[in-house]
């Protein structure tokens, strides 16, 4: 798909992209175009730009997750967006389908996890424990569906797969995703997770930023 048909929000400082589950938001080991060269093209076409093009990256969410990825057109931009970050200044709301309902339909989870750079995987543990990371998310049923269900998660904070090892360890774990113990694949290689909505206050004019993107591939055919 036309990366100009996934622009969300842009403006002279920011630049917002639908991101698809598959594509690599920054450059890896497995050497595929990551979705920022694709940002760097489009600025530079665009805009008439010569050499190399600044795009800052804000954030980033997995290969397999659909949704919401902000970049920045310049580098005070990226400095601002930095310290919103920091100071878990930005609203990060996310729709996950899970092959069970929640015992607990709407709840804030506080656990501690640790990442295994081997296996790429994060653990979690529901008691604190030292070297550790504290993990923290809500979440809220939206709707039950005959085989899943709908639930909308805001990140509290952001640690490597956050929402896929605290769901999972809640007992919901994400359709498709089977690094953390689903049944099966989903047929387009994705999990069933989408970061739905981001909420922030403009790093430049100070104004109130909302902007959500729309499902895409399986999710949204289940959804439909």
């Amino acid at each position: 798909m036309d990366l100009a048909t996934r622009i969300l929000y842009e403006d002279n400082h920011l630049i917002i992209i639908n991101k698809m589950a598959g594509e690599i938001v920054q450059g890896d080991k497995t050497g595929d175009k990551p979705l920022i060269d694709d940002v760097k093209s489009y600025l530079k076409a665009r805009y008439h730009k010569e050499g190399n093009v600044f795009c800052g990256l804000v954030h980033r969410i997995d290969r397999p997750v659909s949704g919401v990825v902000i970049f920045t057109k310049t580098s005070k931009a990226l400095a601002r967006m930095n310290e919103l970050v920091k100071a878990r200044k930005i609203t990060k709301i996310y729709l996950a389908l899970t092959e069970k309902a929640p015992l607990i339909p709407e709840r804030t989870l506080i656990d501690w996890v640790q990442k295994n750079e081997k296996n790429n995987k994060t653990y979690v543990t529901h008691t604190e424990k030292e070297g550790w990371q504290k993990a923290e998310l809500s979440y809220r049923t939206l709707r039950q569906l005959d085989h899943y269900t709908l639930l909308e998660v805001t990140l509290v904070t952001g640690r490597h797969h956050q929402i896929r090892a605290q769901l999972a360890a809640n007992g919901t774990i994400i359709k498709g995703d089977l690094k953390y113990g689903a049944h099966r694949s989903n047929r387009d290689g994705s999990i069933s997770l989408h970061a739905s909505k981001v909420i922030f206050e403009h790093p430049v004019n100070h104004k109130m930023i909302e902007v959500e993107a729309p499902l895409s591939g399986e999710m949204e055919k289940i959804l439909a």
